[in-house]
C-alpha cells in the first residue's frame, strides 16, 4: 500500500448518528437538522472537519432524502460556516436499491459522498451503471469516499479500479474494522490486513472502528498515516469505558493525543487539499 506522507495533516471527521441509533441509545443523539447543525459546530470546534451526514424520517427510521438533506445541510452551514466538509452517506440500511442510492446523489450534487462498494458494485451484473455513476460523479467533482467491510471488499475494489468501474485515479477508502468481530468490538489488530495489502495504486484511506477501542484503532491509523471517522453512528463509549457525554467527547480525546503522533489537525480548507475536493 502507498501511504499518505507522514506530514500531512490529520483529517477527523464525525459520525454522529448513523442509520440505526436513536436518543434511546443515547439522549444526545442527533436526530433532527437543527440538532445535526449544532453536533456539527460543536464537534467542529473540537478538532473535527468533516461530518459524515445521515437523516431521518418521522419514525426515526434511515432516510434517503433530498430534502431532509437539504435541511441539515442548511443547518450545518448555519451552525459552521463554509469551512466544515459535508460528506452524505448513501448506505442502504435494508431500506433502499442501488438506484435510490444514485438518484439521491445526483439530485442533490453534495461536494462528498459515501459509497458501500458491495452494495454498488458487489455483483457483475452491476458493475456497468456503478461505472456510470462513478464516471458521472468525477466530472461533477464530487468525492466519494468508497467504504470496504473486509478483505474481499478490497480485492473487488482492486479488480473494479483496474477493470476502470472506479475512474478515480487516488481513490478515497473507509475501512471498516471489526464489522464482523465478535460484540462489534474493534481492536487496532483488524487493520493490520488492510496496510498488508498490495495496491497497485495510491490512496487516501479513513477508518472506522466500534467499541471502546475506537479511539485506539483511530490512532493507530492515524499513526500509520490514515484519517480517522469517529463518533456514535458506530460507539458511545470513551476509551475508559464510560459513556462519553456527546460526540464531542469522542472528537476531543483523539484530538488532544493526536498531535504527539506528529499530526497536526486538518482545517476544513486542508481537508479539501488532502482529498482533492474542489467544487466550482
Amino acid at each position: 500500500m502507498a501511504y499518505p506522507c507522514m506530514s500531512k495533516s490529520l483529517i477527523l471527521a464525525v459520525a454522529p448518528n448513523g442509520a440505526q441509533k436513536t436518543p434511546a441509545d443515547h439522549p444526545t443523539l442527533p436526530i433532527t437538522a437543527d440538532e445535526i447543525g449544532r453536533t456539527a459546530a460543536a464537534c467542529q470546534d473540537a478538532g473535527a472537519s468533516m461530518i459524515h451526514t445521515h437523516v431521518r424520517d418521522r419514525g426515526l427510521r434511515h432516510l434517503l432524502d433530498a430534502l431532509a438533506y437539504r435541511d441539515a445541510i442548511a443547518a450545518i452551514r448555519r451552525e459552521c460556516g463554509p469551512d466544515l466538509v459535508i460528506q452524505i452517506t448513501t448506505e442502504a440500511a435494508g431500506r433502499y436499491g442501488t438506484s435510490v442510492q444514485m438518484a439521491i446523489v445526483r439530485d442533490l450534487k453534495p461536494e462528498a459522498c459515501s459509497a458501500s462498494i458491495r452494495e454498488f458494485a458487489g455483483k457483475p451484473e452491476q458493475e456497468r451503471a456503478a461505472a456510470d455513476f462513478f464516471a458521472w460523479t468525477l466530472r461533477e467533482s464530487i468525492h466519494v469516499q468508497y467504504i470496504l467491510y473486509d478483505m474481499e471488499d478490497l480485492h473487488r475494489f482492486i479488480y473494479l479500479h483496474q477493470r476502470g468501474v472506479v475512474p478515480h485515479a487516488r481513490p478515497c477508502l473507509l475501512f471498516v474494522l471489526g464489522r464482523y468481530a465478535k460484540d462489534q468490538q474493534s481492536t487496532p489488530p483488524d487493520l493490520l490486513p488492510f496496510l498488508a495489502a498490495d495496491l497497485p495504486f495510491e490512496v487516501d484511506w479513513f477508518i472506522c472502528a466500534f467499541g471502546r477501542l475506537e479511539a485506539a484503532c483511530a490512532l493507530t491509523a492515524a499513526a500509520f498515516g490514515g484519517h480517522c471517522r469517529i463518533g456514535f453512528e458506530n460507539n458511545t463509549l470513551l476509551a475508559d469505558g464510560q459513556t462519553a457525554p456527546d460526540n464531542t467527547a469522542l472528537i476531543r480525546q483523539l484530538a488532544s493525543v493526536a498531535p504527539v503522533i506528529g499530526r497536526p489537525l486538518a482545517s476544513g480548507k486542508q481537508t479539501r487539499d488532502i482529498l482533492g475536493i474542489h467544487r466550482g
